[in-house]
């Protein structure tokens, strides 16, 4: 079986501002090479900038590397996170259906979710307003809504799981060993060590914008921790 996703020594820079007529770029992510196969969970740690949500846009196709290839043997990757990309004058109903079109999914099937999506989401009668009226908390539940109704080829989930109340979590978590379950590919990115290890089959750990060790959940994860440990 072939992976649905690989990544050869795939490097991203950002172009800052100039600086007394000078531009200069910022390593975002570098040298990174690893697969993903399908039904596979792979979890993305690594300290605060370390490149994990960079990673994640560039499976998605929002970013395009510098360098380095990147191979995607599927239709769609859809990126849930606090800052999905949602159109802020459209209502929540109406991007629901635009997600599920950017998804590659007909529309016809897109209507026929909508209300799966919206008692998932739990956000009542606000489906009715335009996003940009939404907390980040309200957000994140549509998306992750949308994300659970409809199966695009890859899930990637950028910390969403630790949004909401206590109930709204649980459901989430349970929804996503679900998917996870049920043969949904995904890709998350979580700061809950207990989380990763519990629903993650390998973990790809970044540090300094590389890879620094990928394997198995519990020992990658391990090691982590020891190297957190040292460090404070």
């Amino acid at each position: 079986m072939d992976p649905i996703l690989e990544l050869h020594n795939v490097s991203v820079r950002y172009r800052q501002k100039k600086t007394m007529g000078r531009s200069n770029s910022r390593t975002a992510l570098n040298g990174l090479s690893f697969d993903l196969m399908p039904g596979e969970s792979l979890g993305v740690i690594g300290r605060n900038g370390a490149g994990k949500s960079t990673l994640l846009r560039i499976v998605a196709g929002i970013y395009k590397p510098n360098t380095g290839k990147l191979i995607r043997r599927c239709k769609s990757a859809t990126l849930l996170s606090l800052q999905a990309g949602f159109e802020p004058e459209l209502s929540g109903w109406d991007n629901a259906l635009l997600s599920g079109a950017l998804m590659g999914i007909p529309i016809p099937k897109c209507k026929s979710a909508l209300p799966q999506i919206a008692e998932f989401s739990e956000l009542g009668k606000a489906m009715d307003d335009p996003i940009k009226t939404y907390s980040s908390g309200m957000v994140a539940r549509l998306g992750f809504a949308i994300g659970m109704t409809l199966k695009p080829d890859i899930l990637l989930i950028d910390e969403v799981l630790g949004v909401g109340d206590g109930p709204f979590r649980q459901k989430a978590e349970k929804a996503l060993e679900n998917k996870i379950n049920g043969n949904q590919t995904v890709v998350l990115v979580s700061h809950s060590m207990g989380l990763m290890n519990r629903l993650c089959d390998r973990i790809v750990w970044l540090e300094n914008h590389s890879v620094k060790m990928i394997g198995k959940a519990n020992e990658v994860i391990d090691a982590y921790e020891e190297s957190s440990q040292a460090a404070n």
